[in-house]
C-alpha cells in the first residue's frame, strides 16, 4: 500500500520573515512562535522568496521587513504585489543590542530585524505611490545637478587663484551670470595657452550642467501640472522665503502633508529638532539632531533667512529671540515657524496670508 506525502499546512500561522538587502544576495531570516526556523543566503529576488515561503509554508500568514537603502522601494511593490505583508524601517529605528553592534555581520542584521519585526518594536516609514517616487527622482537630480555645479565653479576659482587671477568681487556670487561666465572665458588666463584649455573644458562643462539644471526644472514644472500638484506648489511659494525650487523639493520630499500627526512630527522629519541627553534630573540639549531629510533641512534654513526679510511677523520673532541666543540658534527657531506655515497653507489648500497664519 503507497503512502501519500503531504506537505503540513500553516494556515493562519504567523510568520516574520526579514530580509538584508545586498545588490548580489539576500541574507533572509524565517521565525515563527519566537522561535528562529532557519537563516539562508538567497539571490536578490521578490518572486523567488514568495516561491519559497509557499512551497515550504503553504497557508501560513508572511510578514516582511528590510532596511531602507540603495535598493528602494521596489521589493516592497513586488512583494506586495504577490500577495506578502511587507514594510520598510530606517536602521536607525531598529531596536539594536550592545552586543550586536560590535558583531555586526549580515547574519545578525538579518536575525536582529526578523526577532523585532515578531516583537512589534518596528514602524514602517512611508512607501510613495509610483509617480511620486519618480517625481522625487527628478527632483534629487536637480539637487545632485546643482551640487556638481557649485564644485565646477570652486575648481575655476581654484585654478584662476592657482595663477594669482582674482574674481571681481562683485562676481563672487553663488549664482554665476551668463555674462560673468561670459567674461571667464574671454579674459581669464589668456596669457597662459595651456591652462586656457582647462579652464574652457571647466566652464564648458558647468554650462552644460546649468543647461540640464534649467530642463530639469522645466520637466517638474511640466510634470506637476500633468499630475494636478502644481496649485499645491502655487501655495507654497506664497509662504515668504520659498522659491519655486524650495516648493518642488518640500513637495517631492514630503508628498502627503497628512501621513504626519502634528508639527513635531514633520520638524523630526526635516530634522529641526533638537537631539537631547537626559539622565535622572539632568537634561542636557546637543543641538539639532544628526538624523535629518539632507534635502529639506539645509534648504528650510536658508529660506528662513529670506523669509525674516519679508515676513513681519518672523522679522519681529527674529529679533526678540536674538536678544537670548545665537543667531544660527534663532534661525533654526525660524525655520520651523516657517514649517509651520508651509504645513498651514499645504493642508489647507489655500495661499498664505500674513493675517490669518503670522
Amino acid at each position: 500500500m503507497q503512502t501519500q506525502n503531504t506537505k503540513p499546512k500553516f494556515n493562519g500561522q504567523k510568520f516574520f520573515i526579514s530580509i538584508d538587502v545586498h545588490k548580489k544576495n539576500w541574507k533572509v531570516t524565517i521565525r515563527v512562535n519566537h522561535t528562529e526556523l532557519k537563516t539562508f543566503s538567497m539571490n536578490p529576488s521578490p518572486e523567488e522568496l514568495i516561491k519559497f515561503l509557499t512551497e515550504n509554508y503553504p497557508g501560513g500568514e508572511y510578514n516582511i521587513v528590510y532596511e531602507s537603502g540603495f535598493c528602494g522601494y521596489w521589493i516592497n511593490k513586488a512583494l506586495t504585489k504577490g500577495g506578502v505583508k511587507c514594510i520598510i524601517v530606517n536602521a536607525s529605528d531598529v531596536p539594536t543590542k550592545s552586543k550586536e553592534k560590535i558583531t555586526k555581520s549580515d547574519v545578525v542584521d538579518s536575525r536582529k530585524l526578523a526577532r523585532e519585526l515578531e516583537n512589534g518594536t518596528l514602524k514602517g516609514i512611508y512607501i510613495p505611490e509610483e509617480i511620486e517616487e519618480q517625481i522625487r527622482t527628478l527632483s534629487r537630480l536637480r539637487y545632485q545637478l546643482a551640487n556638481h555645479g557649485a564644485a565646477l565653479k570652486n575648481r575655476i576659482k581654484g585654478l584662476l587663484n592657482y595663477y594669482g587671477e582674482r574674481i571681481p568681487e562683485n562676481y563672487e556670487l553663488k549664482n554665476w551670470s551668463k555674462r560673468f561666465i561670459e567674461y571667464l572665458s574671454n579674459k581669464a588666463l589668456n596669457s597662459k595657452t595651456i591652462s586656457k584649455v582647462s579652464l574652457n573644458f571647466l566652464i564648458a562643462e558647468l554650462r552644460d550642467n546649468q543647461a540640464r539644471i534649467k530642463e530639469v526644472l522645466k520637466q517638474m514644472a511640466l510634470y506637476s501640472k500633468q499630475y494636478g500638484y502644481d496649485t499645491t506648489i502655487k501655495n507654497l511659494t506664497s509662504v515668504p522665503g520659498v522659491s519655486m525650487i524650495t516648493a518642488m523639493t518640500i513637495y517631492s520630499e514630503i508628498m502627503n502633508i497628512n501621513r504626519f500627526q502634528g508639527l513635531d512630527e514633520l520638524a523630526s522629519f526635516v530634522g529641526l529638532v533638537p537631539a537631547v541627553y537626559s539622565s535622572g534630573e539632568k537634561e542636557k540639549v546637543l543641538g539639532l539632531s544628526v538624523r535629518h531629510n539632507q534635502y529639506l533641512r539645509y534648504m528650510l534654513i536658508e529660506s528662513a533667512w529670506v523669509a525674516i526679510r519679508k515676513d513681519p511677523a518672523l522679522t519681529l520673532k527674529y529679533s526678540e529671540l536674538i536678544r537670548r541666543m545665537s543667531k544660527q540658534e534663532a534661525i533654526i527657531r525660524i525655520a520651523k515657524k516657517l514649517l509651520n506655515r508651509i504645513r498651514f497653507v499645504w493642508k489647507n489648500n489655500i495661499p498664505y496670508s500674513f493675517s490669518l497664519v503670522a
